[in-house]
């Protein structure tokens, strides 16, 4: 029996819509690495342009060709961690499909972590010799200007810390997988903020290519997911960090609530407990669509899920108001906080709905199970 040796080098990229570039990555791969054990594992969110069957067919001709095919899914930082938790090679690496990162440095990457003694080789466009390219100063200032909120969380002192390109050893990866907060698109961000000790880096440069095909993917929902695990590495030890979105979108409620009430009572001369209930199931409908599309996007609920999810999610709420005006009652009439301090009284009792309404929504209404 002939045993193959298992790659020494395992390649995560992380696709979705990235067919026309497959081929032309592996081919560069395998032109660069060409004395490295190594393999490649795309990591597919069901792109609908079919990359996964282009990659299981490449699969079938190529052994160092992987597919893990990811259903009801979504994002690149986990899509990273499982392609990377799927190895078996002591040896990990992180790059894009749209052939913007130059692979041409993963030989010097490789030495570094495996000969120098480093934990991580970050490619880098901010070292010297490194640079952005061809990108337009909107966007130059946008990276620098994220770079710079990086520095709230960051343990290290790395140039390019929202590099999506670096090459890192598996025991640094066992050392954070459990702190990860996997949200976002800035897995080595999230990695270096995650690490129970520092890390021993280097920042290799290189010159970010142009996009040859597909679209980018950043948008504002990426921008969103970023501000996200900031949140998430500075605050998450404290509180859940959806709580602090869903805590804004039910503030809005409020704006909402009290807008439809003056329609209603004031301009529209109903009585004020029509005007009531109608501000009140809107404001419950509005706060449920913003918390769908933007709290709980990764598991955001489709189709006959969204009826099913609003049923629940306005029942939670429902239990949660009247939780809300009990609390602020007692506090008041028992002046737990002062004999004149209806004002904290009328907190406690919004503080105590709102933690209500997050617990149980959370569970039963955007559940892992059912909210994917």
């Amino acid at each position: 029996m002939i045993l193959t040796p298992s790659p020494e080098l395992s390649v995560v990229v992380p696709t979705f819509n990235e067919r026309e570039n497959i081929q032309e990555l592996v081919n560069r791969l395998a032109e660069t690495l060409q004395a490295i054990r190594w393999e490649v594992i795309f990591v597919d969110d069901d792109s609908p342009d079919g990359t996964a069957a282009l990659v299981r067919s490449l699969a079938q001709r190529d052994p160092r060709v992987r597919i893990i095919h990811r259903i009801g899914r979504r994002g690149l930082s986990t899509a990273c961690v499982e392609g990377m938790l799927a190895s078996s090679a002591p040896l990990l690496a992180v790059m894009d499909a749209d052939l913007q990162h130059d692979e041409r440095i993963l030989p010097a990457m490789l030495r570094a972590v495996k000969d120098d003694g480093y934990d991580i080789a970050v490619g880098s466009r901010y070292v010297a010799g490194g640079s952005l390219g061809e990108w337009g100063e909107e966007r130059q200032f946008a990276s620098q200007f994220a770079t710079r909120l990086s520095r709230l969380v960051l343990k290290a002192g790395v140039k390019d810390p929202m590099s999506g390109f670096f090459l890192l050893k598996r025991e640094v990866l066992e050392g954070a997988v459990a702190d990860l907060s996997g949200i976002g698109f800035k897995i080595m961000l999230d990695i270096f903020a995650s690490s129970t000790k520092p890390l021993r880096y280097i920042e290799i440069p290189y010159e970010f290519r142009i996009r040859q095909a597909g679209e980018s993917k950043l948008d504002s929902a990426a921008v969103w997911d970023y501000l996200m695990m900031l949140l998430d590495k500075s605050l998450g030890r404290y509180i859940p960090i959806r709580f602090i979105p869903f805590a804004l979108v039910g503030g809005a409620g409020v704006f909402v609530h009290l807008l439809v009430l003056w329609l209603v009572y004031d301009l529209g001369g109903y009585g004020f407990t029509t005007g009531q209930t109608a501000a009140a199931v809107i404001a419950m409908t509005f706060n449920f669509f913003v918390n769908n599309a933007v709290t709980y996007r990764d598991r955001q609920l489709r189709g006959w899920g969204m009826l099913r999810g609003w049923v629940s999610f306005t029942l939670a709420c429902s239990l949660g108001a009247v939780a809300n005006v009990g609390i602020a009652t007692y506090a008041f009439e028992t002046q737990l906080v002062g004999e004149t301090a209806w004002v904290l009284s009328a907190v406690a009792g919004i503080i105590v709905g709102a933690v209500w309404n997050y617990a149980v929504t959370s569970v039963y209404t955007w559940n892992k199970v059912k909210g994917v």
